[in-house]
């Protein structure tokens, strides 16, 4: 067990986050108003395109909101339940909102592949007219979430990427089809598009899945970390130093470091504050440091 003073506690302070549950709620409002737009418009140019677009809309406004709700119970304080606080209920948000994409992709695709077979005439002016609005509302949305770092965030943006690109294919295609009469142009590149999204959204569920399992964030070399460690004056060795993560972002470590039997209290404060400083520039939000005599036997060996 360690001494009451070998356990040390790190809380890094850095430049202040985007205020993402702000974001995450104006996305929100932008996607269920315009979902709306898009049921009407949709019907009202037969563009396969736009109606698959307001059906995944829909799916969209039902995960920004929960996403925005989690945002913000994410951010509540640790209490006796719940020690480390809230933050990975953001995961929760990220993986929801993946289902909720993937469903839609696959939506799409189910009404895109016999439109392939059987083209059927748009309204191409009104095509472009919705094209030109989806375009600024979805873009306005992605500029106010451009600075998420969490998983949920990039998840949340790839749901705007979809759709940003989604309407870049409706004008081309409505452009297309003011001068010819190739309506397979609307359903072939909905497919295009929604194929390489889930691409993306899948690369993001493997890593939300990852930081489940708490797997050792990808940005960090745990062989190299427990090696500047042990390389500290006055450390002998250094065992069970692990390495996960909250929510992709804020991350948590442990190490035991071992020192030699004479070490005095003061070479174990310098100690840690040379092993603090080597984390510093790491996203470490706690940090647990237990401090071992080389005579002293450790449970976890």
């Amino acid at each position: 067990m360690p001494l009451p003073d070998e356990a040390s506690h790190h809380h890094p302070h850095g430049s202040p986050a985007p205020d993402e549950p702000a974001a995450i709620g104006v996305a929100f409002a932008l996607n269920l108003a315009f979902a709306c737009i898009e049921a009407v418009g949709g019907v009202w140019t037969n563009s396969l395109a736009i109606l698959s677009d307001a059906v995944h809309d829909l799916g969209d406004s039902l995960a920004f909101g929960l996403s925005w709700w989690l945002a913000r119970k994410a951010r509540q304080a640790g209490n006796r339940r719940f020690s480390y606080g809230y933050r990975r209920l953001s995961l929760v948000g990220a993986l929801i909102t993946a289902l909720v994409l993937l469903v839609g992709s696959l939506l799409i695709l189910a009404r895109a592949v016999p439109r392939l077979l059987h083209p059927e005439h748009s309204n191409a002016g009104g095509m472009i007219g919705l094209a030109v609005l989806g375009l600024a509302v979805n873009g306005a949305a992605a500029w106010r979430l451009r600075r998420g770092r969490t998983l949920q965030s990039q998840m949340l943006t790839w749901h705007l990427v979809e759709d940003i690109l989604g309407w870049c294919a409706v004008l081309v295609v409505a452009v297309t089809l003011v001068f010819t009469d190739i309506h397979i142009l609307d359903p072939l590149l909905s497919i295009v598009i929604t194929l390489y999204v889930l691409t993306g959204v899948l690369r993001n569920v493997r890593r939300t899945g990852a930081v489940f399992l708490q797997a050792t964030p990808e940005e960090l070399d745990l062989e190299a970390l427990d090696a500047d460690l042990g390389a500290i004056p006055g450390v002998l060795s250094t065992h069970h130093t692990h390495v996960w993560s909250l929510d992709g972002q804020h991350h948590v470590l442990t190490t035991h470091l071992v020192v030699p039997a004479a070490a005095t209290k003061a070479d174990i404060v310098q100690i840690k504050r040379d092993a603090l400083r080597k984390l510093a520039d790491l996203e470490v939000e706690h940090t647990t440091l237990e401090v071992e005599f080389e005579d002293e036997d450790c449970r976890m060996r």
